[in-house]
């Protein structure tokens, strides 16, 4: 195949305490290469007029965003905005939704999003919410997936590079969270060489309410200075643990390609958080000064609010015994997966030559047993032969996700040979591999992280596409590859572009989350403060240089759409309300000279455009998205006078 002719050669350095190994992979794999069955084309095809059997939410990496597509056609249907501003809608432009992006630092309209995980009930996906990570500026977002729109952002403080979230346990009562990057807590100012003097890390618990999926920081535990990379909870027998990957146990802060690879093991570290439930209420905690913003999102009033937060409780391990427990795990780990059952907890090490496996009973019985090889800042190292259920051996190179089908088989990506490798459960033996194209990241299979997966297809999202599609200069698009796990051997459907740069992904069956979709917001459930129920109220009021227009959009007009009066240095609020109230009918309005963006509103809804005219004219304003066969006649005009003039304000609509 073409893909592999161009194939580069890639170096691939394997750290050891003695040295190094270099790997040269290239050239052509031969019968490794993957074509896509005869009946693929079949097997993608959703006839027009019939409906995906899943949707893939799927993190838009440095975009900021979530990405909505189909399985098994992968077509997009969505870009949901979360922490980076979306001119498509105003969303982070408005009034209304700039208070979601607020922290600590600021407001921050960007930021690196990397893992979506759905909302669980007894540790299945409920399709009630999608929580999404922050990485840059640690936050955590929740979507409804009523709406496919975010509804809430938390700042996790003493945290950088929130990468280990967000989470859920079994039924979401918490969304976890850790640092990827340990930094002085509380912040302040330190050389860097004092690293391992200074420097900590933390583990969030973020508290979810059943009925309402509202977030609260809980509590935090103060740990090592390590890197802090991935996480998942328990389920079954586990439920009540959390589990996350920690490497640069060597606490490098310079060169970590070579200073934070020398140990033959890092950890999984091991959190009992119903523990740290029962140390909380017995105020066995500290509080330490800090700062967060918790923004939310009202649906009745279209408006998001923030409230800042000044401190924290905090769980000092060596103060909280059987809080927390480390179990060594080669080599410097990236992923860390629990099976369907809860009784296995997978690893996967970048540099590892095998893909450890613990056993979270064997776990509990070496913490009676106090089977410890040290303790670090409290924390006991359990032994690794103690703990280990098996490994599988030879896997590939590069192991990094795994995910789970249910059918007592798993499968595990891998970044360097570009595969998925799939193997059995309590044996260990590898029983299938598939090449991806190329350089392969996360991989997802709908429900794969959960109790009950939907073992039907497997995502993979690879990080270099290479010649999988028509060149677009030095940057090409990321791919996705859909691959049928259905049988014993694993078959190439199709291959889909993805935006962004997709990390981690979840899928969920349609029909579960169709049946809730909201297709309207109410009118009369309207609280906006600035909201207009029929045409009749619209009108347009000066306070000093605020101007103040209450707008109704209908098909297919503006009332008003002719204003006069406004002056230069005026600062006007076009507060415009869609008095619609049929499904998939939104509009659009924008104004020339706009600095912003336009807004796009949805049926029953409210947004405010804020325009700022700078110099004296005549200013038409329109509809933006198509509504009606008469969408081009859905225009009006503004007109501004110099300041000081004393044109009267006057509006109207054929009057």
């Amino acid at each position: 195949m073409a893909a592999w002719r161009v194939f580069r050669p890639v170096m691939w350095l394997v750290p050891t305490i003695a040295g190094f190994f270099v790997l040269f992979l290239g050239g052509c794999p031969g019968p490794r290469q993957a074509v896509a069955t005869d009946d693929a084309a079949s097997r993608v095809y959703v006839p027009p007029g019939q409906y995906d059997e899943f949707y893939a939410f799927i993190s838009g990496g440095f975009s900021g965003q979530v990405t909505v597509y189909g399985l098994p056609s992968g077509r997009l249907f969505k870009i949901i905005p979360v922490f980076s501003v979306h001119p498509e809608n105003g969303y982070g432009y408005t009034p209304e939704t700039q208070p979601l992006l607020m922290t600590s630092h600021g407001f921050i309209p960007w930021d690196d999003s990397h893992h979506p995980e759905l909302s669980q009930t007894d540790g299945i996906p409920d399709g009630r919410w999608l929580f999404v990570n922050g990485t840059n500026t640690p936050r955590v977002a929740r979507v409804d997936l009523r709406t496919f729109e975010t509804v809430e952002i938390i700042e996790t403080p003493n945290s950088a590079g929130n990468h280990a979230s967000p989470f859920v346990t079994q039924n979401t009562e918490y969304v976890v969270a850790a640092t990827r990057f340990s930094v002085p807590v509380p912040q302040k100012d330190v050389p860097i060489a004092s690293y391992q003097q200074n420097f900590k890390g933390t583990l969030s618990f973020i508290k979810v309410d059943p009925k309402t999926g509202r977030m609260e920081l809980a509590f935090q535990i103060l740990v090592p200075g390590y890197n802090y990379d991935l996480s998942h909870a328990g389920k079954g027998p586990s439920h009540g643990w959390a589990f996350f990957t920690a490497y640069n146990t060597e606490r490098a802060h310079t060169l970590l390609e070579v200073n934070a690879s020398q140990r033959d093991k890092d950890f999984i570290a091991a959190v009992n958080w119903k523990k740290a439930e029962e140390y909380i209420a017995q105020g066995k905690y500290r509080e330490i000064p800090t700062e967060y913003y918790h923004n939310v999102y009202d649906e009745r009033k279209h408006m998001a609010t923030s409230r800042v937060y000044t401190k924290v409780k905090v769980l000092i391990p060596s103060e909280c015994p059987g809080l927390i427990y480390y179990l060594p795990t080669p080599k410097s780990p990236h992923g860390v997966d629990v099976d369907p059952s809860g009784e296995y907890i997978v690893a996967g090490g970048k540099l590892a030559t095998v893909i450890p496996v613990h056993s979270f009973s064997k776990m509990l019985k070496a913490i009676e047993n106090r089977e410890f090889d040290t303790i670090i800042d409290g924390i006991p190292v359990l032994k690794y032969d103690a703990v280990l259920a098996g490994e599988v051996k030879n896997p590939g190179l590069g192991p990094l996700h795994t995910e789970f089908d249910g059918k007592g088989y798993a499968y595990t990506s891998h970044f360097v040979s570009s595969e998925v490798v799939k193997w059995k459960l309590g044996t260990w033996e590898i029983v299938d591999r598939i090449p991806t194209y190329y350089s392969l990241g996360h991989i997802m299979i709908p429900g794969g992280d959960s109790r009950k997966p939907w073992g039907k297809y497997l995502v993979a999202m690879n990080k270099i596409t290479k010649d999988r599609y028509l060149p677009t200069g030095p940057e090409l698009v990321q791919s996705a590859q859909l691959i049928d796990i259905s049988g014993d051997k694993m078959k190439l459907l199709l291959d889909f572009p993805t935006l962004g740069e997709p990390h981690y992904a979840q899928g969920i069956a349609a029909d579960i989350l169709m049946k809730n979709s909201l297709k309207v917001y109410p009118l009369e459930e309207n609280e906006h403060p600035h909201a207009i129920k029929s045409v009749e109220q619209a009108r347009v009021e000066r306070k000093g240089n605020e101007v103040h227009v209450y707008m109704a959009a209908v098909r297919s007009h503006f009332r008003p759409d002719n204003i006069e009066g406004l002056q230069v240095g005026d600062k006007v609020y076009f507060h415009v309300t869609n008095l619609e109230q049929d499904w998939d009918l939104p509009h659009g309005f924008t104004i020339m000279g706009a600095t912003t963006a336009e807004i796009l509103i949805m049926p029953g809804q409210t947004k405010t455009l804020v325009w700022e005219p700078k110099k004296p004219g005549v200013y038409p304003f329109y509809c933006t998205d198509f509504c009606s066969a008469l969408h081009q006649e859905m225009q009006g005009y503004a007109r501004v006078s110099p300041r000081g003039t004393n044109v009267p304000l006057s509006y109207g609509t054929g009057q």
